[in-house]
């Protein structure tokens, strides 16, 4: 790659990496998996920035790489992961860490959602894409996104970690 292209590149990347990598965690829910995709699609990216760069959104484009990274990620065979029996031990609650079980709860309640749900809700209602954005940038038409987006919200609001959270005992109907 030339200089000038490098330049705009290595700037792209230092302006938009930690929202590429925030989108990427949500689309995986873990943070090493979510730098390796962000890692993987700036790759991709990087091979053809001429194109991506003269594409309407750069951004747009890369987030659509995350997207598709994320979805081959399923298709290869995945290391599998221990867990331990029990979890750690939890010291009494306490207002600072409120923030994190809702983030916890969330996280889990997005990873129950199969990959497309997922990645339509992230899109959709996280990253507050309008409907034919998320359509364009999943390759699908505005009807799967609406009804994606809609058996989603709909197990997200059966998620037992969600729906004692709502305010004022709305129970996570809308």
């Amino acid at each position: 790659m030339q200089a000038e292209p490098e330049a705009q590149f290595q700037e792209f990347v230092r302006a938009r990496w930690s929202h590429l990598v925030r989108t990427a965690y949500l689309l995986t829910g873990d943070t090493h998996h979510a730098e390796d995709l962000t890692q993987t699609a700036l790759t991709k990216a990087y091979r053809s920035w001429r194109r991506v760069s003269r594409a309407d959104s750069p951004e747009a484009y890369v987030r659509r790489m995350l997207v598709s990274c994320n979805s081959d990620r399923f298709r290869k065979r995945r290391v599998p992961e221990s867990l331990t029996d029990a979890p750690p031990e939890r010291a009494g609650r306490d207002e600072a860490y409120a923030g994190v079980d809702e983030r916890g709860a969330l996280l889990g309640a997005l990873a129950q959602l199969p990959p497309k749900q997922r990645a339509v809700v992230v899109m959709r209602y996280w990253e507050d894409l309008s409907e034919t954005e998320v359509a364009d940038l999943l390759g699908c038409s505005v009807g799967t996104v609406k009804s994606q987006a809609s058996k989603g919200l709909a197990k997200l609001r059966t998620y037992p970690g969600l729906a004692r959270r709502t305010p004022s005992g709305q129970g996570g109907n809308r």
